[in-house]
């Protein structure tokens, strides 16, 4: 029997809650498992004790019978230092999308023509300092 150490979903609409659960992996999500190991809130604040509680022992014990961990449950087992962090690689999710992209572009060439624009400017009393220099030298005479 091949088991999995997952979330089984609870709570009403909108208002999820999750029973993290040992159980076989042709069972549904929220349908029979063999016991419940601990509970998940999403709904509490990320520093909260309460939001992910785990009986360490019985997941150890699990983990030691071969059940394979969810990759949600597995983040959770990181963090509490019981399994190795795995590598992973997010590559197409992180990035942005093409709007997103031409947005940048869009956005890159604007500043580039506002910086041509100013440094026009700049020169140009460079140029006019020239004749001011020759106004003063008529008048000097």
């Amino acid at each position: 029997m091949a088991m999995k150490i997952r979330l089984a979903r609870g709570g009403s609409k909108k208002r999820p809650f999750y029973r993290v659960v040992a159980a076989d992996t042709r069972m549904p999500r929220d349908g029979r498992y063999v016991e419940k190991l601990g509970t998940y809130n999403p709904l509490l604040p990320k520093d909260s004790e309460e939001r992910v509680k785990l009986d360490m022992e019985r997941v150890q014990y699990w983990l030691d019978q071969g059940a394979q961990p969810s990759d949600r449950v597995s983040r959770f087992l990181e963090a509490a230092g019981v399994i190795e962090k795995k590598e992973r690689a997010n590559l197409k999710k992180g990035e942005p999308g093409k709007k997103a992209q031409d947005r940048v572009e869009e956005k890159a060439a604007k500043a580039a023509a506002a910086a041509e624009a100013a440094a026009a400017p700049a020169e140009a009393p460079a140029e006019e300092a020239p004749a001011e220099e020759a106004a003063a030298e008529a008048s000097a005479e």
